[in-house]
């Protein structure tokens, strides 16, 4: 039996974190356990978070551990994730790769509003860039789709927007966020894609096809909404497996991330320090292929209910 709640307390540069991934046709190589910057904002992902130097504290508590990726946008606050980012690690260490996106925009009363026009993602490149207080950026997803799933429909006008700010210096690789097959087939024909970010936890797996299919191409898949997001992962077979470990469920959830495939990168977001090293503990369990069958019923139950 594994007893992984003690380790909590591990901070130190040689944590492990999973392992490592190069994203295909660069230079980048990053720790697969990453950290998503998104509640660092205020409630809501909007305005400032209550407790600012605890923010500061997070980001410089995920650098001292070894992560080395950090998915951020300007559109979370909006502005503020960005420049409490800039605040608290800024110059860069090397080999930090931060990760934005674009594609939409924060209205006055906090809504969400999806912009893809030229000015639009002209614009949201030009505010990371300011706030990250960067010259170029490592990677912009285009952010597509609804809240949580795909729309279909061509992409090729804003991606192609995208590609002409690579071309001009100011983004060095691209990525695509909450898109299809068939979109990211037809992103290729315009730019290399590095990575996809789309909603996927060990709960909601329609796209493990899709997952095997970048597998294959050697495309990073960053899953968001890991631990479920704005409805937090809830099962019993999940409690019980976490429990007969030693860990908490959402441990056992990141760990499973993890073992599913060796192009996921996981970028799970946290305002406390404390949650963060449980985040970072999650990469040491090893799941054996007893207890991974066992979980693998999860989204089976899940679509049931």
């Amino acid at each position: 039996m594994l007893h992984l709640n003690n380790m909590s307390n591990q901070t130190s540069p040689e944590t492990n974190l999973g392992g490592t991934f190069t994203l295909t046709g660069t230079k980048l190589t990053v720790n697969r356990l990453g950290y998503g910057a998104m509640q660092l904002a205020g409630p809501h992902v909007f305005g400032p978070p209550k407790d600012r130097a605890a923010a500061l504290a997070v980001l410089r508590e995920a650098i001292a551990t070894g992560i080395n990726h950090i998915d951020t946008s300007d559109f979370y606050g909006p502005h503020v994730t960005n420049q409490i980012i800039k605040e608290a690690l800024h110059p860069y260490k090397n080999g930090l790769v931060i990760v934005t996106k674009v594609g939409a925009r924060r209205g006055d009363d906090g809504s969400w509003i999806m912009d893809q026009t030229p000015k639009g993602l002209t614009d949201g490149v030009h505010d990371n860039l300011r706030n990250l207080g960067l010259d170029a950026l490592d990677v912009v997803n285009l952010r597509v789709g609804g809240v949580t799933a795909p729309t279909e429909g061509s992409i090729e006008e804003p991606f192609t927007v995208l590609a002409e700010l690579q071309r001009q210096g100011l983004i060095r690789h691209l990525g695509l966020s909450n898109i299809t097959p068939a979109q990211l087939t037809e992103a290729q024909k315009i730019a290399p894609v590095v990575c996809i970010q789309n909603f996927y936890n060990i709960a909601n797996r329609s796209d493990d096809a899709f997952l095997d299919s970048l597998a294959g191409q050697d495309i990073a898949y960053v899953p968001f909404f890991p631990l479920g997001g704005f409805t937090p992962l809830q099962s019993s077979t999940l409690e019980d497996t976490a429990k007969s470990l030693g860990a908490t469920p959402m441990q056992v959830a990141l760990a499973w991330l993890l073992q599913r495939s060796p192009n996921i990168l996981l970028i799970p977001g946290t305002s406390s320090v404390a949650h963060l090293r449980e985040n970072i503990a999650s990469a040491a369990i090893k799941l054996p292929a007893d207890v991974l069958d066992g979980l693998n019923t999860i989204a089976t139950q899940a679509a049931a209910k």
